[in-house]
């Protein structure tokens, strides 16, 4: 599980730009009013650093570097990547695609990038393994003319175009899920990832911002599960173990959400509202406990950042112009009532390499349009074809 995780945490731990706030104020008032929504004071946007990019002519190169591979979320979204790509190769707007995995070794990851721009790459994907390591060679790639486009998270140069969701934001609306569904108010124990981490703590500040305005949330203990499901269940156990008071929600922002309904059980108490990233063993435990399971959350889906990191990096080639350097990506809400339509029957309590398809684009292109100055649908992506969550 923490590699599950980890896939985001790596690069969002650096929400923060490298502009300050009235720059990104200025930057993110180019926006639609929907899109400026997405973005807290976290997060410091500056203007796209590619206005001088000459569009090459078809077929494109394409490069995709990737830091990790070791763990189910990636291996996902490198397989749902190259899948749109290869629809792009068939339509010939696509000659090569070529993929590198530095395997958790950032100094490896920059010679690899330093070599998609010697071989003269169109474009280059990546989800970074340091929001900053990567800096100057992406600072070189885009002045060899090659954008570069991160997914999952971001880099502190302004010369890359990060597509990330808001872990601030994410973390705050967890917390206004509770609020919701307690109007009288309630106990929450908060379970954390990684105790001290940068992306944490924006999560956390989610959570208080969250708190503080309800006036009648209080929370009870906290613990860090460290994005793992056995770390986290057993703190859990833990927590309870010491804590006699009723709980009655359980904030958590990664994917452990089976786990710790399991250590609910275990440890002999009603389950309690459960805020998480919704994942197919969650969704297995609910199927054999849908009395029982209580759910308020969203999905930080591989497939969707494989397909925003795709449809980006599309537009650019195409010619259209983003209008700042870090685009925000929603991430869909899930409740317990939305629950059926994201259940398959191959999703077990075990299914942890399962990853749900959200019944709908959670990033419309009509939305999508709004970050860029001439922006417009590519014919190249269609959310329908995105393969089913169990095999056919």
């Amino acid at each position: 599980m923490l590699m599950r995780r980890m896939h985001l945490g790596l690069m969002a731990s650096t929400l923060v730009m490298l502009a300050g706030p009235a720059a990104a104020q200025d930057a993110k008032s180019a926006l639609p009013a929907d899109l400026q929504a997405l973005y807290t004071d976290a997060v410091e946007v500056q203007p796209a650093q590619l206005g001088d990019f000459k569009a090459p002519a078809k077929p494109w190169r394409w490069c995709h570097s990737e830091s990790y591979m070791g763990n189910p979320w990636r291996v996902t979204f490198n397989a749902e990547l190259a899948r749109l790509v290869d629809a792009a190769k068939a339509a010939g707007d696509v000659s090569e695609f070529v993929v590198s995995d530095s395997n958790g070794d950032a100094t490896q990851q920059i010679s690899q990038i330093r070599a998609f721009i010697e071989q003269g790459c169109s474009v280059i994907t990546t989800i970074a393994g340091s929001p900053t390591a990567l800096n100057a060679v992406i600072e070189d790639a885009a002045k060899a003319g090659i954008p570069v486009i991160t997914s999952a998270g971001a880099v502190t140069t302004p010369a890359a175009i990060n597509v990330m969701h808001n872990q601030n934001l994410w973390g705050y609306q967890m917390g206004k899920g509770i609020a919701a569904a307690l109007p009288n108010g309630g106990a929450i124990l908060q379970v954390e990832g990684i105790s001290g981490h940068p992306l944490v703590q924006q999560e956390n500040a989610g959570l208080d911002k969250a708190v503080s305005e309800s006036g009648n949330l209080t929370i009870a203990r906290k613990v860090s599960g460290e994005w793992t499901g056995s770390t986290t269940k057993s703190a859990v156990l833990q927590a309870l173990a010491t804590t006699p008071q009723p709980i009655d929600a359980v904030w958590s922002t990664g994917s452990e959400a089976r786990f710790i309904a399991e250590a609910f059980q275990q440890a002999g108490r009603p389950l309690p509202l459960i805020t998480a990233s919704i994942s197919g063993d969650a969704l297995g435990f609910w199927n054999e406990n849908k009395d029982a399971f209580k759910f308020y959350g969203g999905e930080v889906s591989p497939h969707v950042a494989a397909q925003n990191a795709f449809r980006v990096a599309l537009r650019i080639l195409d010619g259209q112009k983003p209008l700042v350097n870090t685009l925000i990506a929603p991430m869909p809400t899930v409740t317990a009532a939305d629950l059926p339509t994201w259940y398959k029957d191959c999703m077990k309590p075990d299914s942890a390499s399962i990853f749900p398809i959200p019944p709908a684009d959670p990033f419309p292109e009509e939305l999508m349009n709004g970050y860029f100055e001439n922006g417009k649908a590519t014919p190249a992506y269609d959310f329908s074809k995105v393969p089913a969550s169990c095999p056919q």
